[in-house]
């Protein structure tokens, strides 16, 4: 298994998953999701069906052997002339009776046909060739599929986190709104304040739960999502990250290498295929040779002078005969045709790599946006600690001064709202770095070092 793979787990039979004690780590939830993410077992069997179709190829070098054997009580007129060749009328050996009537004799046949074609000119090579192609590209489509859903696990298990993330923060400005409501409403009592800034108060303080209900939602939501790929129910997810929490340590990004990232390794095998399939077309305008053997016997209770010989006679064969030969054919006026196909697969080969070319770009373009974001959300979170301790001192201030009769509840309720919106805003920003540094590995097609530096 290669460093780009090490988090991939061969899809096998799904498996029920147990949640850690501790709560699931960024790894195991991709470890759980590329085990039991049912689009995987899919990719898997695609897999096994083209290595059975590469078994299914070579059995084209093998003889092949016909046998038959039967029984028949039939009528025996024949006459001279042509009949086109067709499966309906059965034939009759023998010479022409001249006769015509309803008696019967019995027949019987056994034989054994055996054929074997020597050479065909790289032919069946070729058809091997286009089997293993399509289980390269079934393979190619499993490391594809198994990247997406650790993109996708990855991303979800951030959402969780920064929902949940989103949820403290939210708590901790309820919290605040409700220390405050109190220390207005003893000043309500004392006739300190007038009543309608206790109203405001718990106005500030409805809209803060309000603010807490919907980050909870978001989490529940986040969650639910996160345990399609985890193979577990959402009451029983709980993550334990406590690295993105952190800023990640800064460091130069590597170049990118589209070559190596799955969803181009998948268009090349495509591409590959359709080559293999071209070559197998251009091996199709030879002569086919074909050496061939049968032995066979046969009975018959009927004369050639037109008498029956009655009774059982003719129900076991009787006279042998066997045969060796070599035979040729060759499609001489199939050139158009195969000209035609070998046209419609060069341009699907064209086709196909110029999609190799656009995935090309579309990954570089998608590295750009990563690293342009990852740049920007450095900075953002550099910034807002800054922004959270002046709110902080703010919210401070404007309760003294609110206190001390020097400021009204409006200037107390800005400063709240803005707190909280700066400790959430500081929060999300931690886990943007993170999810910029996703960004960046699931465009390089390697999340290996993304994760070991997450369960660091």
């Amino acid at each position: 298994m290669n460093k780009r793979a090490a988090f991939i787990l061969c899809a096998s039979a799904s498996l029920t998953a147990q949640p850690p004690p501790s709560g699931l780590t960024l790894a195991q939830a991709v470890e759980n999701a590329v085990r039991n993410y049912p689009s995987i077992r899919v990719s898997q069997e695609q897999i096994n069906a083209a290595a059975s179709g590469i078994q299914l190829a070579r059995t084209a070098y093998l003889p092949r052997i016909d046998a038959m054997a039967q029984v028949n009580r039939a009528t025996r007129n024949n006459v001279f002339g042509l009949l086109l060749p067709q499966s309906v009328i059965p034939s009759i050996s023998g010479p022409v009776l001249g006769t015509n009537n309803f008696g019967t004799a019995w027949g019987s046949a056994v034989g054994t046909l055996v054929t074997w074609e020597p050479f065909d000119f790289g032919l069946r090579r070729a058809g091997v060739d286009v089997a293993g192609a399509a289980r390269a590209q079934s393979e190619a489509a499993l490391k594809r599929t198994q990247y997406d859903v650790a993109v996708a696990t990855a991303d979800a298990y951030l959402t969780f986190a920064a929902a949940r993330e989103t949820v403290r923060a939210a708590q901790a400005g309820v919290d605040r709104a409700e220390v405050v409501l109190r220390t207005i409403k003893a000043l309500v009592n004392a006739e300190l304040r007038p009543g309608a800034d206790a109203s405001r108060s718990e106005a500030e303080l409805a809209a803060a739960r309000t603010q807490l209900f919907q980050a909870q939602q978001a989490t529940e939501i986040a969650r639910a999502t996160l345990s399609q790929f985890v193979a577990l129910e959402p009451a029983q997810i709980a993550i334990s990250a406590p690295k993105l929490l952190e800023l990640p340590p800064q460091q130069n990004v590597a170049p990118l290498n589209t070559a190596v990232n799955p969803i181009a390794l998948e268009q090349n095998a495509a591409v590959e295929q359709a080559r293999a399939q071209l070559r197998a077309l251009e091996r199709s305008y030879f002569p086919r040779f074909y050496f061939q053997a049968s032995a066979y016997a046969r009975g018959t209770g009927a004369e050639t002078n037109g008498a029956v010989l009655g009774g059982v006679n003719g129900l076991a064969p009787s006279v042998q005969n066997y045969a060796l030969g070599f035979s040729v054919t060759f499609p001489a006026f199939d050139l158009p045709a195969i000209r035609a196909r070998e046209a419609v697969q060069s341009a699907t080969i064209r086709a196909q790599t110029a999609r190799s070319q656009q995935i090309a770009v579309e990954l570089r373009a998608q590295w750009n946006v990563a690293v342009a974001r990852l740049d920007g959300a450095r900075k953002v979170a550099a910034n807002l600690p800054v922004q959270v301790a002046a709110a902080r001192a703010a919210a401070r201030q404007a309760t003294a001064r609110y206190q001390a009769g020097l400021a009204n509840i409006d200037e107390v309720a800005e400063a709240q709202r803005l707190l909280t919106q700066a400790e959430i805003d500081e929060t999300l920003s931690r886990l943007g770095v993170w999810r910029g540094l996703l960004g960046i590995a699931a465009a390089a097609g390697d999340l290996q070092p993304f994760l070991a530096e997450v369960g660091q």
